[in-house]
């Protein structure tokens, strides 16, 4: 196989795991981000009066079912132990998230059994909706008004910038209830943080003598020329120039501040009420429970529309934009020698073990069109 000449544009997961495995076969990489760090949103790093390991875009949770990508990341840092315990204030009062034996209990005030509590929940939920279209059908139905009231109107207002009648059912069916005490906030076998944080992370994955990284360097069009194929985890309507407009983004604004002792008691703390501007704030801390600080960094998180200098986040999807993806996703398949990649370059929530899957499902298919002399495609996964 001939030594391939690489260019990525994106220095967080999906670009450094795909120059990764490249890179261990042969080819030569070269990755650019038009940042002064790697990680992409995942940036992590310690606070410099506290010591704290800080979340700068906001906390990453590792949870995966997915064994390879565990034993990938495994591979490149010591994963340490970490549950996920989300709470809310609500009314006055703390509860746990999700949804789960001790909230209903607690919101109701009752002291109900596992099918106690089922058949409560049955009873509060909405029977005449059968068919749940929108996200607020989708609560009234199953776990009835008052619980989607307390929990997820105002947050998803705040979250989304949008009743929650215009959003589909389907961002509901990722919020289970559970009818015991489990408070993990994530149902996966593999659970976990890296020991040293993300950036270290992705910076053992990106050490490699096959790969030269460069920071602060925007990606131009005029320098595919020299490389033999690009893969692109930018914005997909930035490759573009906007040419349609833009894609709908949600982006967050944080709030710093400093606590000596701990302010919270938990790393995150939900605030479902319309009244409260922030949805919610984490404590940094308590996502490093090995280790030990006096002072601690908190993080005011408030959501709104993206504007034209934002770090977009979350990928709206709704009709209007998904016309608008239609012509970027036209546009796009006329290329070659590309390949879009990632949250930005396939415009789709991902999680991390997610991107990490595809990206390496990505590396395996670009080696195999070079085996078997073929083209490589422009996406690799399923966009519309």
């Amino acid at each position: 196989m001939n030594r391939k000449n690489i260019l990525i544009v994106g220095a967080g997961f999906s670009g450094v795991v795909i120059g990764r495995q490249l890179a261990e076969h042969g080819h030569k990489v070269t990755i650019i981000d038009q940042r002064n760090h790697t990680a992409g949103n995942a940036y992590d790093a310690r606070d410099k009066d506290t010591d704290v390991m800080v979340h700068i875009y906001g906390p990453h949770i590792f949870h995966t079912d997915n064994e390879t990508v565990w034993q990938f990341v495994n591979r490149f840092t010591k994963m340490m132990p970490y549950i996920n315990r989300v709470k809310a204030t609500v009314n006055g009062q703390v509860f746990s998230l999700p949804i789960n034996l001790h909230t209903i209990n607690q919101f109701f005030g009752k002291t109900c059994s596992p099918d106690e509590a089922k058949a409560l929940i049955a009873e509060k939920g909405d029977s005449s909706i059968t068919e749940p279209k929108t996200f607020e059908e989708q609560a009234l139905r199953f776990i009835g008004k008052e619980l989607y009231e307390a929990f997820f109107k105002g947050y998803t207002i705040k979250q989304w910038g949008m009743q929650p009648a215009e959003l589909p059912a389907s961002i509901l069916k990722r919020l289970p209830v559970r009818f015991n005490y489990d408070d993990n906030y994530f149902n996966h076998k593999f659970q976990g943080m890296p020991e040293d944080g993300y950036t270290c992370l992705i910076n053992s994955i990106a050490d490699h003598e096959n790969i030269t990284l460069e920071l602060n360097r925007s990606f131009n069009h005029e320098e595919r020329a020299s490389y033999d194929h690009v893969f692109y985890s930018g914005p997909l309507d930035a490759f573009f120039g906007y040419q349609h407009g833009r894609l709908g983004y949600r982006t967050l604004d944080f709030e710093k501040f400093t606590y000596q002792g701990d302010f919270q008691g938990c790393a995150v703390m939900n605030y479902g009420s319309v009244d409260v501007p922030y949805t919610r704030i984490t404590e940094h801390k308590y996502f490093s429970p090995w280790e030990k600080h006096e002072g601690s960094v908190c993080y005011k998180e408030y959501s709104r529309s993206c504007g034209e200098n934002d770090i977009p986040y979350y990928p709206i999807r709704q009709m209007g934009e998904m016309a608008l993806l239609d012509k970027y996703l036209t546009l796009a398949e006329a290329e070659q020698n590309i390949t879009f990649v990632g949250r930005l370059g396939t415009y789709r929530y991902l999680d991390m073990d997610v991107t990490i899957a595809e990206a390496l499902k990505t590396a395996d298919d670009y080696l195999n069109s070079l085996e078997n002399k073929q083209s490589m495609p422009v996406f690799t996964v399923s966009v519309r």
